[in-house]
């Protein structure tokens, strides 16, 4: 919020644009929209060619998803909900704008990804797919609702491709949801074992 207060929506737009199209990740040099899941690619596609829309609902921000989420991921800026800062409409020079405030508008984690889902899709989702306690409340109102629904937990385990990490994590802890999957019959994937590749660039 501090760095980039002040600014209109379009310049933050920009922003992200410029480095999502240069900034790369300094463990394998690669372009972070080049270390995207390849799994998670193959099931949006899958998803999407028998018949179901497919979204994104992140506790990231959504006004830095929304400028590359289409190109990477073929989800368009609508169908992706996440944190927010709160903005305000303003004439600059003849033209309407808006400005970003230094103000929290929404966190769209834990509890609040089911009420950012519910207010930004309008739908209770069929599938829910998450890697963290964040996840949890999400996973529980999408599977716990009745009908037939789907959880499934990516359970990081691979240190040498990816990383490894769980109960202890300081950062993405999963915990609470690991425990909950086998109450709630959640699909656990282990990524070590189940994923033959992860990132697209493995691909032979």
């Amino acid at each position: 919020m501090a760095t980039h207060v002040g600014m209109t929506t379009a310049e933050f737009n920009q922003i992200v644009r410029d480095w999502i199209a240069t900034a790369r990740h300094p463990k394998t040099g690669k372009l972070y929209t080049e270390m995207v899941y390849q799994p998670m690619l193959e099931l949006l596609g899958y998803l999407r060619a028998n018949g179901f829309k497919t979204f994104i609902a992140s506790g990231g921000g959504v006004d830095f998803m929304r400028p590359w989420t289409a190109k990477v991921y073929d989800i368009p800026p609508e169908q992706v909900v996440g944190s927010s800062v709160k903005v305000k409409f303003e004439m600059r020079d003849g033209r309407p704008v808006l400005m970003r405030l230094p103000e929290l508008n929404f966190i769209d984690d834990g509890p609040g990804k089911p009420v950012g889902i519910n207010q930004g899709i309008g739908h209770r989702p069929v599938a829910a797919f998450g890697n963290s306690d964040g996840d949890l409340q999400m996973l529980q109102w999408t599977t716990l609702s009745g009908g037939l629904r789907l959880g499934v937990i990516i359970h990081h385990t691979d240190a040498e491709r990816e990383w490894a990490y769980d109960r202890k994590s300081p950062i993405g802890r999963l915990d609470r949801a690991l425990d909950a999957a086998a109450v709630d019959d959640w699909t656990v994937v282990d990524m070590k074992r189940d994923w033959k590749v992860i990132f697209p660039f493995e691909k032979k």
